[in-house]
């Protein structure tokens, strides 16, 4: 499995765009050669270079297979698709704002061999518990931001 952007390659520069600097809007995501099987999809955006641990910038899961693209700024989630809080308290992608130097940003597709039942109050660490003997392929690509 294969995830991209239109913004970015991976390990290259988030544009401005998609940070806290600029519109704050999630970059154009696509994938490809899901595996057979698969049931949904789970995203996951991270950065793992945050001061105080890991910080969480967009958690999705039950992505319909269907699904191939989530489009720049995507606020209508394809049917089906749930939200969970990220570290900033929403249910909505959040930009890159790394304190100081360059940061990683993990976007993280996990193809699951199931549809995930997760109550409205799960957090990250409750849906990785639940992908965990799911997960059929993932597929990472890494941008890198650093404020101007």
């Amino acid at each position: 499995m294969k995830l991209f952007s239109t913004a970015f390659a991976d390990q290259e520069t988030i544009p401005v765009k998609y940070t806290a600097q600029g519109q704050e809007i999630s970059p154009s995501l696509r994938w490809q050669d899901v595996p057979e099987g698969t049931r949904s999809l789970a995203l996951i955006c991270e950065d793992p270079d945050a001061p105080g641990g890991t910080y969480n910038h967009w958690l999705l899961y039950n992505i319909p297979v269907s699904t191939g693209v989530l489009a720049e700024g995507i606020k209508d989630l394809p049917h089906g698709t749930q939200s969970l809080l990220t570290s900033s308290r929403t249910r909505d992608y959040v930009g890159p704002n790394p304190p100081s130097g360059t940061h990683r940003y993990f976007f993280i597709l996990y193809a699951l061999d199931t549809v995930l039942q997760l109550p409205d109050t799960a957090s990250k660490a409750d849906l990785l518990k639940a992908m965990e003997s799911h997960i059929l392929a993932q597929a990472t690509l890494v941008g890198r931001y650093k404020r101007p």
